[in-house]
């Protein structure tokens, strides 16, 4: 694991709603972020978008599997998010895995996360998710 991703990850996996002013250490001012949801530009953006996250989910935990540097400032990590939020699953957990792709000079300027929108949000709303975990079966 590059040293660069291991204190990135170590480092992301300690922020909560109290510290999202360490922010400003992993990632640049004008920073892109992307996820099947959301595309943010700008640290400004990313900070309102993590404590608008922080303020609605709770036990936010990040768990990171795996890194690699696949060439000088690039890079893979997988993790898995566990969270709780009250409208989803009925308050209970949910876990979700994943992987963000990084590109980096002293600060992350490019953070896109890859992961099944589905698992994270859908399924586990009311009636919608009862249908998504059906064709989900179907389709298996």
């Amino acid at each position: 694991m590059s040293s660069y991703l291991q204190q990135f990850a170590e480092r992301f996996a300690r922020l909560d709603g109290d510290n999202l002013d360490a922010l400003e250490d992993l990632y640049s001012e004008d920073v892109v972020f992307r996820d099947p949801l959301h595309q943010i530009h700008g640290l400004e953006a990313l900070q309102a978008y993590f404590a608008q996250l922080y303020a609605n989910a709770r036990d936010i935990r990040y768990t990171f599997d795996a890194a690699d540097e696949v060439l000088p400032g690039q890079g893979y990590l997988r993790w898995t998010l566990q969270f709780r939020h009250p409208r989803l699953a009925k308050g209970g957990p949910v876990t979700v895995q994943g992987c963000s792709y990084l590109q980096w000079r002293d600060r992350v300027h490019v953070h896109q996360d890859f992961f099944d929108a589905g698992a994270l949000l859908y399924e586990h709303v009311p009636l919608m998710g009862g249908a998504i975990r059906w064709l989900k079966g179907r389709l298996a």
